[in-house]
């Protein structure tokens, strides 16, 4: 599976959360010659499994792995709908400095291309000609006339951007929605590398649904699936110019691998092992709080859950430009593979304390 075409197909297509269909069928269609099972949950999340080669896992009670991304993206919401122009407002964190200009999809009745527009500064006070507008001040033009918008938008239809994969020099893409679905590339090379490889725990993949608005189907899919251990795959800031906070890493030096209070020790030991094996470049993210990923609510699913987290460094993130490189994405696919195929059975992470 050549990785930016993969990449491409995935972020154009549209899945604000709470609206994911779209996202779901084309990751349903990728997934379906890679698993023995396929499902989708009450919430939404789509779940994958690969049976392991162990005798138990052939019995139907085999060790299961979870491993986890979010599928969906943030967006924008129909508030209102005046005059023929649509109010708006954000599904999940949407920035608003650089919504002015974008061309975006309504997902109404029918599908109606938009851009999002403002009054320009010349007749602005001057007060407001530095200031980024309220989200009063914005609105969605779909060039009709205001009867036909009526008949074919309704308050809470969802909007998309509209912006296609670009492909930079270096292995760089740049586009809409890597976060998160270069982790969703990811976690289908590893489906499709673990197709070839043998492991004998259950591999259980699932892209999960509105982790922009709270890690929802992180929750609800851990406790369906109950896994005895589980990675979830994210994005993370990679540095950008004249940046030197601590926090961010490199494009192109591999994914990170986090560490603190939402990821067990073994699990992350595991994980550089799993690296070391392959000869795959990583580096540690340090997060001494909640992780902000899935791997923050499938550690809590039922008793608990040993959890680890990969993370691909991605540039601009929540903007309509957010910037990858290609081998990351690859790389996290490989650590995953990795880390699947070389749990044996009876593998249970202890706390020093137990041990």
């Amino acid at each position: 599976m050549e990785t930016s075409e993969l990449l491409k197909d995935l972020v154009e297509a549209s899945g604000p959360p709470g609206r994911e269909e779209a996202i779901r069928e084309m990751v349903q269609t990728l997934w379906r010659p890679l698993a023995d099972e396929l499902q989708v949950d009450a919430l939404g999340n789509l779940i994958a499994l690969q049976r392991g080669t162990s005798s138990m896992a052939e019995a139907g009670r085999g060790e299961t792995v979870m491993a986890a991304a979010h599928m969906d993206e943030i967006g924008l919401i129909v508030t209102g709908i005046e005059d023929g122009f649509l109010r708006i407002n954000s599904l999940g964190g949407t920035d608003r400095r650089v919504l002015l200009g974008l061309q975006v999809r309504v997902h109404g009745r029918r599908e109606l291309p938009g851009i999002i527009g403002s009054r320009p500064p010349h007749v602005l006070p001057a007060a407001e000609r530095q200031t980024i507008p309220p989200w009063h001040a914005l609105f969605v033009d779909v060039g009709l006339p205001a009867g036909v918008v009526k008949d074919s938008v309704r308050v809470g239809d969802h909007i998309t951007v509209e912006q296609p994969l670009l492909t930079l020099k270096n292995g760089r893409a740049a586009g809409k929605a890597m976060d998160n679905r270069a982790s969703v590339a990811a976690l289908t090379l590893a489906l499709e590398y673990l197709r070839h490889r043998r492991h004998s725990w259950d591999f259980c993949a699932v892209a999960t649904v509105q982790e922009e608005v709270g890690i929802k189907g992180a929750i609800t899919s851990a406790y369906g699936v109950a896994p005895d251990l589980a990675i979830a795959l994210d994005v993370t800031f990679a540095k950008q110019h004249n940046d030197s906070d601590p926090g961010v890493f490199e494009l192109d030096e591999g994914p990170t691998i986090g560490v603190g209070p939402n990821f067990h020790p073994e699990m992350v030991a595991q994980l550089k092992e799993a690296a070391k094996a392959e000869e795959i470049p990583y580096v540690i993210e340090p997060l001494p709080g909640s992780s902000g990923t899935d791997a923050w609510g499938i550690q809590l699913a039922r008793e608990g859950v040993p959890a680890g987290l990969i993370s691909i460094p991605l540039r601009y993130m929540h903007q309509p430009v957010e910037t990858v490189a290609l081998r990351d994405i690859e790389r996290a696919g490989r650590l995953l593979t990795s880390f699947v195929a070389r749990l044996t059975s009876g593998f249970l992470p202890q706390w020093e304390d137990s041990l």
